[in-house]
């Protein structure tokens, strides 16, 4: 189970998240119209600069609040929900609030969108800015009456004097609010949770019917007045150099503005997703560079790579099993005493593929050269400050002129943390000296990703005299780039059932890649669930025992078994079994385990929990197979304990439905493939995505607990990829040991 998220990219502010404990002040000002302008800043005592995150309330005198939202959106409701928290603690009616976007500025700190990290790393300082601005109004009310504070209070955007009467709205106050001085943060006193009237309420996404319109919101949408259309044509083989191209027949071509040459400007560029070699064709018109990259001939050199071939890592996963692993993650007690000690022993490989993001929106960025040299970028990024400091660094561009425009996000999921196509546009708009618009063709994008790491577990363990694991063991044989480990393809030491098993040992071996890899939505969990939790699950049945009954007898009674560190500058709460115990009952009450025996014969319920970015998750899926062997899934339960409060439930209930779903589809359908150097697949004829028809209802319980609340972009998609195999399991009888599901592994007899 992963413990703790992993920090976007290398961004020195995202590690460093707001310090809740330090001294904290709000500057203000005066808006455009008179009204006010609130401004939230974090000051670190123990540090000599000053880190600051902000947030923005304008306050109009017709009363209208219009709330900055600092974050990147990407389909996870952060635009929505940060506001929110302002909102309720400045106590306004949402329906007078306006919603804009961020730009990238150095007051807002660390604006990234990843690890499920928007709602714990923000959800106090928004409420804080929020309340603090109440205090201040009721601050400039009680001195227009001549009345103490503590006889006025603030509701619905207007401060009341209960003994005269009298009254005042927000838009009446803004101006004399803006001339106080602002509170020290650390004073405010925030609403308890039964004061709340916009927290925890059903809310549509600010976007939503803008999105349902048609809005120009996207970063596909963005057009500016002589902007020419781009694309970038890179080697089909990871880190190839460009060795030469047709540049003067494409640029002879109808339409073509002009064609020129780029070349990679740091080493490894390729794998770190950087500039790489490539040709830039620009156009007036999309499609016309689109009819000029296909006349487009290029030789790269090399031209291709014999040993990056997915039916040669799985050779070398085999042979790399049969012996000792190349290092040693955790080792507790004595595995070999204990499996020659052990009742029955159990050993099954498990496989699971490279996988790509896939997002409907594909990769895209527009960028124009500025007056002063530097540059104007728009972009769908999750990562903006890390993608500014990388075409900086890469043009030898000053960071401080270079303005990023975040745009809506047509799907993440880890993929835009990476920059290429932010440090790509840019490149050709500063080489072509004007605006452009660089768009990437659906097999660009597959092909060029920062691929989701597949990998091997070769496990075994062995089982006492009641049917209980007393020794495991894992060696896991992945990927990675001249001797570490590639991006997203460890296995924690401390990844379950480690802690709970007296002799345990995970061993690594690896094997060299040449392509980029990086996290994809649950980075880590998305994969070991898969493997762990279906080998517990045969470890169930080996042993005679109920799987939930095994877990939980694993788990024991609820206690905490290590201790709180801190990362991102909050307190990371340590893993409590008790929580584990909560959402496994409430899952098998909600499905009807103990009654899975009384199913038609052919159907099957299966298990699994998980535990990551602080969420606890079990699922259970009811499943069947029709006789060509393709999975039919009937029903998803889930149950979720992601702490006490939920800001918004519609985001909180689609972002767990949307991770199920996207779980599923991932065990039924993709694989990323490479043949000497090349991703074979190219589009969604050959990597697939779950289609309508093959989404089942997904019944969602939210189990409340006394802890802060954490984020739900990514916990609920791991388990359900092992619920899904454990129940085809149990209606079968035949286990799924590699992803994707193969039809014809589960095949009838006869058929």
């Amino acid at each position: 189970m992963n413990a703790e998220p992993t920090a976007p990219e290398s961004d020195p502010t995202a590690s460093r998240g707001p310090r809740l404990t330090r001294r904290a002040f709000l500057a203000t000002g005066l808006a455009a119209g008179g009204g006010l302008l609130l401004t939230l800043r974090f000051v670190e005592r123990a540090a000599a600069d000053e880190a600051t995150i902000a947030a923005y309330i304008k306050i109009a005198p017709d009363g209208i609040v219009t709330i900055t939202a600092k974050n990147p959106e990407i389909g996870q409701g952060m635009k929505t929900t940060l506001p929110m928290l302002i909102a309720d603690e400045l106590d306004v009616e949402w329906r007078n609030v306006r919603v804009e976007q961020a730009m990238l500025d150095p007051v807002y700190g660390a604006q990234f969108a990843g690890g499920s990290l928007g709602t714990p790393l923000n959800w106090i300082p928004m409420q804080r800015v929020g309340a603090a601005a109440r205090q201040m109004l009721i601050g400039a009310a009680a001195r227009r009456w001549r009345v103490p504070r503590a006889e006025c209070t603030a509701k619905a955007g207007v401060v009341r004097h209960a003994s005269s009467g009298r009254t005042l709205t927000y838009g009446e106050l803004a101006s004399a609010a803006a001339a106080l001085p602002a509170p020290d943060l650390d004073s405010v006193t925030l609403k308890t949770p039964d004061e709340y009237t916009i927290i925890g309420k059903f809310t549509g996404g600010v976007d939503s019917a803008r999105v349902l319109d048609g809005d120009p919101l996207f970063g596909i949408d963005v057009t500016l007045p002589q902007l020419s259309y781009a694309l970038y044509a890179k080697s089909p083989v990871f880190g190839a150099r460009l060795v030469r191209a047709n540049i003067e027949q494409i640029k002879a071509l109808p339409g073509v503005r002009d064609a020129f040459i780029l070349r990679a400007r740091e080493p490894d560029a390729a794998v770190k997703m950087g500039l790489v070699d490539g040709v830039a064709i620009l156009a007036d018109k999309w499609w016309d560079a689109q009819k000029a990259l296909k006349m487009l001939r290029a030789e790269w050199s090399p031209a291709s790579a014999p040993d990056q071939n997915t039916q040669a890592f799985e050779r070398e996963a085999a042979r790399l099993a049969g012996s000792a692993p190349q290092a040693v993650i955790r080792r507790d007690g004595n595995v070999e005493a204990a499996l020659a000690r052990a009742a029955k022993v159990v050993q099954a490989s498990y496989a699971y593929p490279f996988l790509a993001h896939a997002t409907l929106e594909p990769q895209n960025c527009t960028a124009r050269v500025k007056p002063d040299g530097g540059l104007e970028i728009w972009a769908p990024t999750q990562n903006p400050g890390p993608g500014a400091k990388l075409v900086a660094r890469t043009l030898g561009i000053d960071a401080a002129r270079i303005s990023v425009h975040m745009t809506r996000v047509g799907g993440g999921f880890g993929r835009r943390l990476s920059n290429d196509y932010m440090v790509e546009a840019a490149a050709i708009a500063q080489r072509a000296g004007r605006p452009v618009k660089l768009l990437w063709t659906r097999p660009q994008d597959m092909q060029h990703d920062a691929y989701r790491p597949g990998g091997f577990h070769y496990f075994k363990a062995g089982l006492d005299a009641a049917g209980k694991p007393m020794a495991f063991r894992d060696h896991f044989v992945t990927f990675g780039q001249n001797g570490q480990v590639a991006d997203s393809a460890d296995l924690p030491s401390e990844h379950f059932p480690a802690g709970y098993v007296a002799n345990l040992e995970y061993g690594r071996s690896l094997i060299q890649l040449d392509a980029p890899t990086g996290p994809m939505r649950n980075p880590g969990g998305n994969a070991l669930a898969f493997a762990f939790e279906s080998f517990l699950d045969e470890l169930a049945h080996a042993g005679g025992l109920d799987p939930l009954k095994l877990r939980l007898a694993l788990y024991g009674p609820p206690r905490v078994l290590s201790s709180a560190a801190t990362r991102f500058g909050m307190k990371i709460p340590p893993f409590d079994t008790g929580r584990a115990r909560g959402v496994l009952q409430l899952v098998a009450d909600r499905s009807g385990w103990a009654q899975r025996q009384q199913l038609p014969a052919g159907t099957g319920l299966g298990l699994a929990f998980y535990y990551s970015h602080f969420g606890y998750v079990a699922e259970v899926v009811k499943a069947s197979v029709d006789r060509e062997g393709v999975p039919q899934v009937h029903k998803i339960w889930a149950a979720i304990d992601i702490g006490r409060q939920i800001i918004n439930p519609a985001g909180a209930y689609n972002q767990a439905q949307g991770a199920i779903l996207d779980g599923l589809g991932q065990a039924l359908h993709p694989a990323i493939t490479l043949q000497d150097g090349q991703v074979v697949q190219s589009n969604f004829d050959t990597y697939a995505l779950l289609r309508m028809h093959e989404a089942p209802a997904v019944e969602v319980h939210f189990l409340r607990s006394d802890n802060d609340p954490t984020g739900l972009g990514e916990p609920a998609l791991p388990p359900v990829l092992p619920a899904l195999c454990n129940a085809l399991f149990a209606a079968t009888g035949r286990r799924i040991r590699a992803l994707p599901i193969d039809p014809r592994a589960l095949r009838r007899a006869g058929a």
